[in-house]
């Protein structure tokens, strides 16, 4: 599982890139291809772009190891990152031409309405970082969330099914949704995933 993979683990994964190792980018890939796909898929709402996004997160991981500094967080935040990074850039292009395609057909020329666009990108943002916690949370909590949230388990039936007290099964419950809590925190122009150097 990646989350909670050491360090070590991390640059030893650059260094592998850094020197070229074909096998080591496909172990990336298998890794966390899932991670951005779905990240990609949620911002865009359009698999055909989210594909086309996976492949260009990971040409510019191949392209550029030397880019991620273990320093800052683990691999995992960083590919995150870019996921997110690409997805925006995305949007914005495809907003950009949709605008020049409306102001050609009608003659306007004036400077396009961004808020809406800005609003999306706010939602989107929010979205693919509670997405991208809940995949990173420990498992302990992301269990409890998923019977209380999605199999629509009461506390008794969680704390049964988990084995645990019915105070454990709050206090997961209660953890899991403070971390959640935190994806509303950010917006389309400060996502960083936790643990990876700064806002964009």
């Amino acid at each position: 599982m990646a989350y909670g993979a050491p360090p070590r683990w991390d640059r030893r994964m650059q260094q592998r890139l850094a020197r070229g190792e074909a096998a080591a980018l496909g172990e990336l890939y298998d890794r966390f291809a899932a991670l951005v796909h779905s990240q990609a898929n949620r911002m865009l709402d359009d698999e055909d772009a989210a594909n086309i996004v996976t492949r260009e997160v990971f040409a510019h991981v191949w392209q550029n190891p030397d880019a991620y500094d273990p320093r800052l967080g683990s691999m995992r935040s960083w590919v995150a990152r870019l996921a997110h990074r690409r997805s925006v850039e995305r949007l914005r292009s495809a907003e950009r031409d949709a605008y020049e395609e409306t102001g050609r057909s009608t003659g306007d020329d004036g400077p396009p309405d961004t808020s809406e666009l800005d609003e999306r990108l706010r939602r989107a943002t929010a979205a693919a970082r509670a997405d991208y916690i809940a995949a990173t949370m420990p498992e302990p909590l992301r269990a409890a969330l998923e019977l209380a949230y999605i199999q629509r388990r009461d506390y008794k039936q969680t704390a049964a099914d988990l084995g645990v007290t019915e105070i454990e099964a709050r206090r997961r419950l209660r953890l899991g949704l403070q971390l959640l809590s935190t994806a509303n925190l950010a917006t389309a122009d400060g996502f960083s995933p936790p643990g990876y150097g700064r806002a964009l």
